[in-house]
């Protein structure tokens, strides 16, 4: 449904986004995750035909979203960071308004504005005006009036941004509830967000797309590296330069020193042998004093860390 190869976008001479291609298929729900600036929001602005593209194409439904972009809107419900809404209007009048932007047909038009207003939780405010309402409801407006003429794609552009932790909540459980009806693609910082929404993710950092993957296989490639925690008595700092030139060791990072000795980090490759036992006895014949081993899993959160941070030198 949505298909995107090698878009680019200069602002001046800084490239917003550089390169980016990626596909969306019918019926998904994909997050599109990077940090403040990484240009997710570019991204959703050219597929929604606000801005034109420097260079690439993007299509929306077999449609082009510039050279053929009344088309390619069409099939697109957007919800933009901030709401289009005209708060002197009631809910029920905003939404009627929508659809026959849309040219939704007349003589269903009625029926399905009320469905609309039961899927997103505005029975009790549909004849409120949009300006007496809280930033809650009138993100789930903003949800309704994204999805009133029945479009197959719906983009959402940061749709809990600014929300309380309950508001986030119901608008997460709307959004997934939106995604069994339709191909969804939302952006967000937010990894949880990511995490509980989405069947896969994109991850962008500095305009290029850095990763795409289900939550769980993301988590499985980055995690090139079995990693362990280490905690020992010794507190020199030679420990970390010794565990370092152990064979089949990848990398050692000290990352803390407690008042009963030093905390340290250490990677194995994953399609090695399990090296445990033999770090354990390293540090057992050299005196150290073993105090804690253990295995960290990484979470989306750690995967997400390691492809937008530059990693830090080992210590």
């Amino acid at each position: 449904m949505i298909e995107v190869e090698g878009l680019t976008k200069y602002f001046g001479v800084y490239p917003a986004i550089r390169e980016v291609s990626f596909r969306v298929e019918e019926g998904e729900v994909v997050a599109f995750l990077g940090p403040n600036g990484a240009g997710k929001t570019t991204t959703m602005r050219i597929l929604t035909s606000f801005t034109a593209p420097t260079s690439g194409k993007a299509s929306i439904a077999g449609y082009d979203v510039w050279d053929d972009s009344l088309n390619s809107r069409r099939h697109i419900g957007y919800l933009p960071e901030i709401s289009p809404l005209y708060t002197e209007l009631s809910v029920r009048q905003q939404l009627m308004f929508g659809a026959r932007l849309c040219d939704y047909p007349e003589d269903k038009l009625a029926g399905r504005v009320d469905d609309v207003i039961d899927l997103c939780g505005l029975a009790e405010r549909a004849d409120a005006l949009i300006h007496k309402l809280s930033k809650g409801y009138r993100q789930r407006v903003g949800l309704a009036l994204a999805i009133v003429h029945d479009p197959p794609v719906v983009i959402l552009d940061e749709p809990t941004i600014g929300l309380d932790p309950k508001q986030v909540v119901e608008t997460r459980k709307l959004i997934k509830q939106l995604g069994k009806e339709h191909t969804v693609m939302l952006s967000t910082h937010i990894l949880p967000e990511a995490q509980t929404i989405a069947e896969r993710v994109i991850i962008i950092n500095e305009g290029s797309i850095v990763a795409e993957d289900t939550p769980d296989n993301l988590t499985a490639q980055i995690r090139r590296a079995r990693t362990l925690h280490l905690r020992v008595k010794d507190t020199s700092p030679t420990v970390a330069g010794r565990l370092r030139d152990m064979a089949g060791i990848s990398g050692v990072r000290r990352t803390a020193e407690m008042g009963d000795g030093a905390c340290y980090e250490i990677e194995t490759p994953v399609d090695g042998r399990d090296i445990r036992a033999e770090i354990a006895s390293f540090v057992v014949n050299n005196n150290w004093g073993l105090l804690e081993m253990t295995t960290i899993e990484m979470t989306l959160e750690d995967v997400f860390l390691r492809l937008t941070t530059e990693e830090e030198g080992a210590a």
